[in-house]
């Protein structure tokens, strides 16, 4: 048992310097709307875009950073950014569905 707790302490070296750690973050595709529209990650978060509208959509970074196929229902889209940056995009088949990624 001191052994687990030694484990337990010895893994939490953590100092105020570190960065979050890069996860993982949704965008749901519904009803023509990227939602959220604006959304704020760490560098090195993988963005996954979930069309879960009944038609079509696709997601297509303005400055060609990334190109989603046209996913249909259910189909997923995923983008890792590695630099800080915006990121707006849009639909290609409905370019008045526009989003944003802010990478810090």
């Amino acid at each position: 048992m001191i052994g687990m707790l030694l484990l337990l302490a010895g893994s939490r070296n953590v100092s105020a310097n570190d960065q979050p750690a890069a996860g993982s973050a949704a965008v749901k595709i519904d009803n023509f709307v990227f939602g959220p529209q604006t959304m704020t990650v760490p560098v090195g978060t993988t963005v996954t875009w979930t069309n879960s509208d009944d038609i079509p959509h696709t997601a297509v970074s303005t400055d060609g950073v990334f190109k989603s196929k046209v996913m249909d229902t259910d189909e997923k889209f995923s983008y890792t950014f590695t630099k800080a940056g915006t990121y707006p995009y849009y639909c290609t088949i409905h370019p008045k569905m526009t989003g944003q990624i802010v990478v810090k």
